[in-house]
């Protein structure tokens, strides 16, 4: 259940979701985090972490090798996983990046 073990998985690593620059994974992860809004609560308070807390907290962390997971209900009711897995890892350094 540690997202760095992703790097296990060769067969599912590709170039066009590979980056090299953290800004270039978050505005993937803002791309489909805005293409699927979070659910709205009945009380009209906020259900989640705003998205530009998320992106705060992404770009301080992913520079450094911290993997990144927004999970969430979308409107419609489905879980909506987007995740950046690092590489190198901070927390896995002995595993291998899966694409050079």
């Amino acid at each position: 259940m540690m997202s760095g073990y992703w790097l296990l998985k060769r067969r599912q690593a590709s170039h066009e979701r590979t980056w090299t620059d953290a800004t270039a994974a978050l505005d993937w992860m803002t791309k489909h985090f805005l293409d699927n809004p979070t659910m709205e609560r009945e009380d009209g308070r906020q259900a989640y972490a705003s998205l530009e807390t998320k992106r705060e907290y992404a770009l301080d962390v992913l520079p450094v090798g911290v993997d990144v997971s927004w999970v969430y209900y979308n409107r419609s009711g489905s879980i909506v996983s987007l995740n950046v897995v690092c590489c190198p890892n901070r927390h896995h350094p002995d595993l291998t990046c899966p694409l050079g």
